[in-house]
């Protein structure tokens, strides 16, 4: 068992547990490993709910790098005046989950779209806004090959924000992340669609986690197996622009929440990103699905690029309640689930929270309005989905 420090309120430990990648197993003959990490933490007294929080890309276009330089004073860079609006909502959540959608530059070399690489102080951002982890699988991994995810990779692990989806060694591919969620483990895998047409080296075909249905689920078994008591899955997929989920988004949903062993759900979460603009939320087979937050800094766009569309900057944090179960064995239920709308202001470059009292005015309100008909769109209201706050 390999233990890291996590970044938590308290400097909690997180463990990480080296399983199997199924997929890459099977290509090469090798049998799965998994360690185990002790009984879940649910077979344990006292086991108590816990809330989860996870927001939309961080993928900071030029004009949102311009404005972390100017709230540095022009040296270097600052996010943390950016995402202000959200650290109440992440830092009271027991495990906090952002989607790293950039790969981070070195010597001021920084761009956003069509090659993203962000500055690394991005990093220290999200960390003192109160995420614990980040999905790191996304189709720009390798905008600055396997150099710029090992370089992202050590940022983060500098500030104490865990990573899921990219490796730097065929080891830590094998290897899933633990986080603690009060008395729970919350195990967090990513996976991306592809990687833009940049192929993935021979003999690093592990740094960069890519969809595949069966090893999503070995991956997800391997976890329970080695003690997670809530399972999340990160998808870099859909189409972009695409209110609606995609027919593959809807196939592998229905396929990754079908999955059981023993009678229990071997995922308890699916978060997606990727499609640039919020989709709906969806209880699958008895399992939450959230098809696309959008994005949560964004920015923008180049002019040499498409015509700026709103929804760019439009996106959702999700907030789900997790109590422990009932009976031995049992699953780990949400008994609240919640969705909050945000807009990234490109002309303040601040994240806003479209349902607080500081989002007034007509415009603000038909944003939200908007964002809530979409989220709302696949009946998730009727399993209990709100509007939070």
């Amino acid at each position: 068992m390999i233990v890291r420090i996590a970044r938590r309120r308290q400097v909690a430990l997180a463990l990480t547990v080296l399983l199997a990648a199924a997929a890459a197993c099977q290509a090469r003959d090798e049998e799965p490993v998994a360690r185990t990490a002790g009984p879940p933490a649910s077979a344990s007294v006292g086991a108590r709910a816990f809330t989860l929080v996870a927001s939309g890309g961080v993928l900071p276009h030029t004009s949102a790098i311009e404005q972390a330089r100017f709230d540095a004073g022009g040296v270097g860079h600052d996010f943390r005046p950016m995402l202000a609006a959200v650290q109440p909502l992440v830092s009271r959540a027991d495990v906090a989950l952002c989607h790293l959608e950039t790969v981070f530059g070195e010597n001021g070399h920084y761009s956003g779209p069509p090659v993203l690489k962000s500055p690394p102080e991005i990093a220290q951002g999200l960390a003192d806004t109160g995420y614990d982890g980040c999905a790191t699988a996304s189709d720009h991994s390798l905008d600055d090959g396997v150099a710029g995810i090992r370089r992202t990779m050590d940022t983060l692990d500098q500030v104490g924000v865990r990573h899921a989806g990219t490796a730097r060694t065929e080891q830590e591919g094998r290897t899933v992340t633990f986080l603690p969620a009060g008395t729970a483990k919350v195990a967090h895998v990513a996976y991306a669609f592809g990687t833009r047409g940049r192929p993935l080296p021979a003999e690093q075909y592990w740094a960069v986690n890519l969809i595949d249905e069966a090893r999503i689920v070995a991956d997800a078994r391997a976890a329970r197996q080695a003690g997670a008591d809530v399972v999340v899955v990160s998808l870099h997929w859909g189409t972009e622009w695409q209110d609606e989920p995609d027919e593959r988004q809807l196939s592998l949903a229905r396929t990754l929440t079908a999955a059981t062993t023993g009678g229990r759900a071997d995922i308890d979460l699916v978060l997606g990103t990727h499609a640039h603009v919020p989709q709906a939320y969806e209880k699958v087979n008895g399992t939450w699905v959230v098809y696309g937050m959008g994005d949560q800094v964004a920015g923008e766009p180049a002019k040499s690029r498409r015509a700026p569309d709103p929804r760019a900057n439009q996106s959702t944090v999700a907030r789900f309640t997790f109590a422990p179960p009932t009976r031995p064995g049992g699953r780990w239920e949400v008994t609240k689930a919640e969705f909050i709308p945000q807009v990234f202001d490109i002309d303040a470059g601040r994240v806003v929270n479209l349902n607080s009292a500081l989002a007034s005015g007509a415009d603000m309100v038909g944003v939200r309005d908007r964002i809530q008909r979409v989220v709302l769109s696949r009946g998730a209201g009727q399993d209990g989905l709100v509007m939070g706050e």
